[in-house]
């Protein structure tokens, strides 16, 4: 076996006992050397570590590391998973800088240099149109001018800014609550891999881990811990996810955006409070999140990146029509009314709008425009 090897496979052994964690472990490798030196001190040695619990040097004790390390090394190579180890040179470098950052982290898909220009977007599993329209086009935007997009693969606004990152172009990371071959929730399989092969996939968790409810709250560190900012879009209770993410980036000195939605909405609470309370700075587009980010900034987008794409060229009924969409979807009749033209006229615009890709048709005969 090779020596980076074993040091990989004991690593993730020592990774998978019962009660280490992050502190835990840098505390042993601190004393011992390596994750094999750990294995290989003895209970008395183990025992002059200060508050290390009786539980925990008898399951490293008891473990076996090359049985289960290489099992788990396998099993990560088969399936064309890699790993990241505190302390190289290839760990997110953002990341090794909060306090008790993951020891071990499982990546599907490839972390680059440029992802330490990172943002997180993160908000409701149930939004609204739009909240989801928001975080595509926050995403799309910040993409267009270099931004990696991290979020958490979670239904509704996460997936929402991936999916804007990934169709602009850009580059997005996936954080899971799970280990990586257990994808959470199911329907976003096809994602998963789009966020491989235009970004990674990463987690703390060991391989088999399921999605369960205490695992998130780390999750949502290393969400944070990968960022230069997060972006709240929608959030209701203050226990969720979201929140608590934004609550962890404040701890870790991130900055923290939020999107104001409309007063009284449930959906809108979490954001408007972090606003009204001073802890997040209001979001109305991208530039008002890159001028807290990137000192260098200018409107024209961030050197040796394209800037977010220009107004289409139109002219006469289709430019005014254009104009008068917006996020929120709009009915056809309440176009023609504000555009003052008849109702027929409205509908052929609207068609050769929709044709050219700038405009979406909702059911019940709404309008929106297209993200771009």
């Amino acid at each position: 076996m090779k020596s980076d090897e074993k040091e990989l496979v004991y690593a993730l052994a020592l990774n998978a006992v019962g009660g280490v964690g992050g502190i835990t472990y840098r505390k042993l490798i601190e004393r011992f050397g390596t994750p094999e030196g750990v294995f290989r001190a003895g209970r008395k040695n183990l025992e002059g570590i200060p508050r290390l619990p009786r539980a925990t040097i008898d399951a490293i004790i008891s473990a076996d590391p090359e049985e289960s390390g290489k099992k788990e090394f396998e099993a990560i190579r088969r399936r064309n998973f890699g790993v990241l180890l505190f302390g190289r040179e290839d760990y997110p470098a953002l990341l090794a800088r909060i306090h008790d950052p993951p020891p071990v982290l499982y990546i599907a898909g490839e972390i680059e240099t440029s992802d330490e220009l990172a943002v997180s977007i993160v908000g409701s599993r149930d939004p609204t149109e739009y909240g989801r329209r928001a975080a595509i086009r926050l995403a799309g935007d910040l993409a267009h001018a270099g931004v990696t997009v991290v979020s958490g693969m979670a239904r509704g606004i996460d997936s929402s800014a991936h999916r804007g990152a990934i169709e602009a172009g850009g580059r997005s990371i996936a954080v899971l609550g799970s280990g990586l071959d257990v994808i959470y929730p199911r329907e976003n399989r096809s994602l998963f891999e789009d966020l491989v092969g235009h970004g990674a996939v990463i987690s703390p968790f060991p391989l088999g881990t399921r999605p369960e409810k205490g695992n998130f709250p780390a999750r949502n560190r290393v969400i944070s811990g990968l960022s230069l900012g997060v972006v709240v879009v929608q959030a209701t209770t203050p226990d969720s996810g979201s929140l608590i993410t934004a609550r962890l980036a404040l701890e870790q000195g991130r900055e923290v955006f939020a999107v104001p939605g409309e007063v009284g909405a449930k959906v809108s609470k979490g954001t408007n409070t972090l606003i009204k309370r001073g802890h997040a700075k209001l979001v109305e587009n991208f530039a008002d999140i890159l001028e807290e980010i990137l000192p260098q900034f200018d409107t024209g987008g961030v050197k040796g990146q394209k800037p977010a794409p220009p107004a289409p060229k139109l002219e006469g009924e289709e430019k005014s029509l254009w104009e008068k969409l917006g996020e929120t979807p709009i009915h056809i009749d309440n176009v023609a009314r504000e555009c003052n033209l008849p109702i027929h006229r409205v509908a052929a615009a609207l068609l050769q709008l929709e044709l050219k890709g700038l405009i979406e048709q909702r059911p019940g005969k709404m309008f929106v425009k297209a993200i771009r």
